[in-house]
């Protein structure tokens, strides 16, 4: 197939466009966030395509993957197609709700013609979809290798903008976890982190946002990866860190508990039983390596890229049949 999908999620996109289809991502002067192409990505199955180029070629666009809604009226104007009608279109839902939880409705609850994507069975269970298809994709990931030594006796985590997401990202938990070990936070925008938790430096570090391969080699060198977040659909970060050989240590919210399988470190809605887990890590680096391990092998059965890959095409042919039967009865109806 030839797929059309903005680059929005990194993460995400990085594990998608691995796939078996030619994906076409849109790409203007600005490189913005409505057309930020491949950004430098080494991804030989995906093609940059500028407006000019998607209105000359749209009739040639098999599937469209949209991510934010704003995208379905430009695919129109781009290309002259209506998603869902013209062509087929899926609608990947990133993100659990905001506001009124579990009442939040989703934006494109109760229509027929645009399936929606979930990649985690909590986020599913949480949106109001109404009527509309819905499906479950959980999140696929390339394996970047067992990498875990666990030689610094310290934790690692990745938030991005830890400040601004204080109590969604679990930022103001970070005092507490580091009375076990120092914490270093990788992500963007850090500044201020230390200033805003009230810990020193000796115990609390905002590393910076580091190129992923960086990323993960800095993270390997950590005892364990803690995961801080309350309310997030599921982080990739946790899940590279498993695939490393991290023992992760993640409060006991959203998708966790599916992700996190005994043995693999710690899950818990208590801070006080994850600080005991990470004091036993550092004492204990023999069981630190058993419990990465076990999250590695987990990882690779749940996160793994050809998984992934057979769940979305099952998707993408669903939907493809779904347009095929409406043009054939209005066809019909003619």
């Amino acid at each position: 197939m030839r797929v059309l999908v903005w680059h929005v999620h990194g993460g995400w996109m990085d594990g998608f466009v691995r796939g078996p289809h030619e994906y076409v991502v849109p790409v203007d002067p600005e490189r913005g966030p409505w057309g930020l192409g491949l950004a430098g990505r080494p991804w030989p199955r995906a093609v940059e395509a500028t407006a000019e180029e998607l209105s000359a070629r749209g009739g040639e666009i098999d599937v469209v993957v949209l991510q934010r809604t704003e995208e379905i009226g430009l695919v129109q104007s781009l290309t002259g197609l209506r998603p869902g009608i013209d062509v087929p279109a899926v609608f990947v839902e990133h993100n659990t709700p905001k506001g009124s939880v579990p009442e939040t409705r989703h934006p494109l609850a109760d229509q027929a013609d645009i399936p929606i994507v979930h990649v985690t069975h909590f986020n599913a269970l949480m949106w109001d979809s109404g009527s509309a298809p819905v499906f479950v994709v959980e999140h696929g990931v390339n394996d970047p290798g067992l990498a875990y030594t666990g030689e610094l006796e310290r934790l690692g985590a990745a938030v991005n903008e830890p400040v601004r997401r204080r109590r969604v990202a679990g930022t103001d938990l970070l005092p507490t976890f580091s009375e076990a070990a120092p914490i270093d936070v990788f992500g963007m925008g850090g500044g201020g982190l230390e200033e805003a938790t009230g810990v020193g430096p000796d115990r609390l570090v905002w590393a910076g946002d580091l190129p992923s391969g960086t990323l993960h080699a800095e993270l390997a060198r950590r005892r364990a990866y803690l995961h801080p977040f309350r309310w997030t659909s599921l982080g990739l970060a946790l899940i590279e860190a498993m695939f490393l050989g991290l023992p992760v240590l993640v409060v006991g919210s959203t998708e966790a508990w599916r992700a996190v399988p005994p043995g693999a470190g710690c899950v818990s809605s208590d801070p006080k039983e994850l600080l005991a887990a990470a004091r036993r890590m550092l004492t204990r680096p023999d069981e630190a390596v058993e419990a990465g391990l076990n999250a590695r092998e987990a990882a690779l059965a749940r996160y793994g890229l050809h998984r992934f890959h057979a769940a979305w095409d099952e998707v993408l042919a669903e939907a493809a049949k779904g347009v095929r039967g409406a043009s054939t009865l209005k066809g019909a109806q003619r």
